[in-house]
């Protein structure tokens, strides 16, 4: 049975008290809301905190506020099951709420938080073990190591960001607020992601992010596609979000194609974006985007399934992602 390592527990009922306990505990504290994540890395010694701060008690953390003509504010503790049944975000919203569904099993979306998906830990099939298994490869990169199993003559970790929730939010432009003692700060979604395994975040460990900050709806369209083996549990192996917004002929004005699952940061296909802006959202404009996407897709042996064919099912999904969003 793995077991958690000793650690100290604290509960703030305010924010400053929060960010406060994290300045005092430094690099040796961690923030945690449902654990669902940490607490299994803990156990498999991915994360060994001495201090776990505990944030869902914080009550500007667990509401949601406004709706698709203002914008919507959501706590960052708010767990997964509200925000799969919210009715603002099921009226205003509902790509976030289809997203939300998609992610582990009812259970785990109990406990789940909306910040504690977009902060997700990067995953690998060989960082994800238990502590035994990876001291008998002599560790790698990501901890304790010194080589990248995934791609052995590299000095980058490859470790994949696995959130459902984040490619999505970066294809909307939505935005977080990320809290410490030196002050609060608003941050682009696109911008909270580096692509390094081990550095994954452009956030201070000792930040706390408060908010998720969805803007209006002002007629654009958005949706989330997943692969995975199972129809529920697993992890995406490759995800696909598409943003569009057309003028009164059908033409596309804008678009977004994110890419998630597949490098240690979503991906976003530029070159599939403009393929699709200024052209009519048909057949032809969407196969396109697709080859576009396959071409940008480069998934590496550290997930589930064989790589080349995840790349290979870049296109059927990013082609069912286009199609539902022109229908």
């Amino acid at each position: 049975m793995m077991r958690l390592p000793k650690f100290s527990y604290l509960v703030p009922r305010e924010i400053a008290d929060a960010v406060r306990m994290m300045a005092d505990a430094g690099p040796v504290g961690q923030f945690v809301a449902g654990g669902t994540d940490l607490y299994p890395n803990m156990k498999r010694r991915q994360q060994t905190p001495k201090t776990v701060i505990s944030v869902t008690r914080l009550k500007e953390l667990n509401q949601i506020e406004g709706d698709g003509k203002t914008g919507l504010r959501i706590g960052a503790s708010v767990w997964l099951t509200d925000v799969c049944e919210h009715p603002v975000i099921n009226r205003d919203y509902a790509f976030v709420a289809r997203a939300a569904r998609l992610i582990s099993t009812p259970i785990l979306r109990n406990m789940s938080t909306i910040g504690g998906n977009l902060l997700l830990d990067t995953r690998c099939n060989y960082y994800d073990q238990n502590y035994e298994w990876r001291r008998g490869i002599n560790f790698c990169l990501k901890k304790d190591g010194d080589v990248c199993w995934v791609a052995p003559g590299s000095k980058k970790c490859w470790a994949v960001q696995s959130s459902d929730l984040v490619p999505l939010m970066v294809a909307i432009g939505a935005r977080v607020k990320l809290v410490s003692t030196l002050g609060e700060r608003m941050v682009d979604a696109a911008k909270l992601y580096n692509d390094d395994g081990i550095d994954y975040l452009h956030k201070r460990p000792d930040e706390l992010l408060t908010e998720i900050h969805l803007p209006p709806v002002m007629g654009w369209r958005a949706t989330y596609k997943k692969l995975r083996r199972r129809g529920a549990f697993d992890f995406p192996v490759l995800g696909v979000a598409a943003r569009v917004d057309l003028d009164e002929s059908g033409a596309v004005k804008d678009a977004k194609l994110i890419l998630g699952g597949i490098a240690p940061a979503p991906v976003e296909v530029k070159e599939a974006e403009k393929v699709l802006v200024g052209n009519p959202l048909n057949q032809e404009t969407i196969e396109a985007a697709a080859e576009a996407s396959y071409i940008k897709a480069r998934p590496l042996d550290n997930t589930d399934f064989v790589m080349n064919w995840r790349k290979q099912m870049a296109r059927p999904f990013v082609v069912r992602a286009l199609e539902e969003l022109r229908g």
